[in-house]
């Protein structure tokens, strides 16, 4: 009987981890989950607790981790402008310190390691639509540095690892990522719109609304990550995953209130600083390598992640608040 492999997801009851937790299992994975629980919710994992082979462990990657496993998935990090500009300091100790010491859980164990990395590498691109070889536009003293600055610097340690280490690395750059057990207050804008269609309230733009983003549905987003894993050694990346469907704010905002049937309209506010106009992938690179692309529609994966809110609302009794 072949052995399970022993794959540690940190960061894993978050809205991506706790999916990537789910699938890892269905693959036949023994899974340990660490989270310390600043943005995660034991809520997104407790359908998993009476796995045998899922093991929750509250832990925060800026302390180590004595652990065995074959395989790391680094997601620990808050991703959202709300939370990562809460405690900026604590944002960028995470995305630096956690990734020292998970480099250092696979330099002990000779396990893969995979790092979360995000689209936020390329800061307000001057290059569209992003490829992986495209270096960026980052603000390092702005309010958005504390995410943007540490991802880059988790980047700098995983390449000087491999190099020096030769360790197993894979870096995946994560474009906006939607869907179920998403937060309905991490300030992101398909929780945003949703919620607030939800409650009857106008939609909050900002700008002219005519800034783009790319929008991919979680469970094709957690396909890409388990493939970059599972890639051959040479492909240590980076490699973009998204969806290069290019969507206008304002487009996203109207196909919302279309779904929920909400006559709420549309409420305009100035830009935030350092917010990119333009942000979409190249994702070439994933599809000659990894034969991965986008497969579910923003139509349809907006659709299943209102039928989630709805339930949320319902199971609750009330609106989804910042309380919850």
């Amino acid at each position: 009987m072949a052995l399970r492999k022993r794959v540690l997801v940190t960061g894993g009851a978050g809205f991506l981890g706790s999916h990537l937790c789910e699938r890892l299992l269905a693959k036949g994975c023994d899974v340990l989950c660490a989270d310390n629980f600043f943005t995660g919710s034991k809520d997104n994992i407790a359908h998993l607790f009476n796995d045998p082979y899922f093991e929750l462990l509250r832990h925060d990657v800026t302390f180590p981790l004595y652990v065995e496993v074959d395989e790391i998935y680094n997601l620990a990090c808050p991703a959202s402008p709300i939370h990562y500009q809460f405690d900026p300091v604590q944002t960028t100790k995470t995305s630096v310190h956690g990734a020292i010491n998970m480099l250092g859980l696979a330099k002990r164990t000779g396990a893969k390691i995979l790092q979360a990395s995000t689209s936020e590498i390329y800061g307000d691109p001057e290059v569209h639509p992003q490829t992986e070889d495209y270096r960026g536009s980052v603000n390092p003293i702005g309010p958005r540095a504390c995410y943007d600055e540490g991802k880059r610097c988790a980047e700098t340690l995983f390449f000087d690892y491999y190099r020096q280490h030769a360790l197993r690395v894979r870096v995946a750059r994560i474009f906006n990522t939607y869907g179920p057990r998403m937060h309905p207050d991490d300030g992101r804008v398909v929780s945003n719109f949703i919620v607030q269609a939800l409650r009857g309230r106008p939609i909050t733009i900002y700008g002219d609304g005519q800034q783009t983003r790319s929008f991919c549905y979680v469970d094709d987003l957690v396909e890409g990550l388990i493939r970059l894993m599972g890639a051959p050694d040479d492909l240590t990346g980076p490699v973009n995953l998204g969806n290069p469907r290019e969507t206008t704010i304002r487009g996203l905002a109207e196909m919302i209130l279309e779904v929920t049937n909400s006559r709420a309209g549309l409420e305009s506010h100035p830009l935030p600083q350092d917010d990119p106009v333009r942000r979409c992938p190249d994702i070439s690179l994933a599809k000659n390598r990894l034969d991965w692309q986008p497969k579910i529609p923003l139509e349809r994966g907006l659709a299943r992640t209102i039928d989630y809110f709805r339930a949320f609302t319902v199971e609750r009794g009330r609106p989804p608040t910042a309380a919850d």
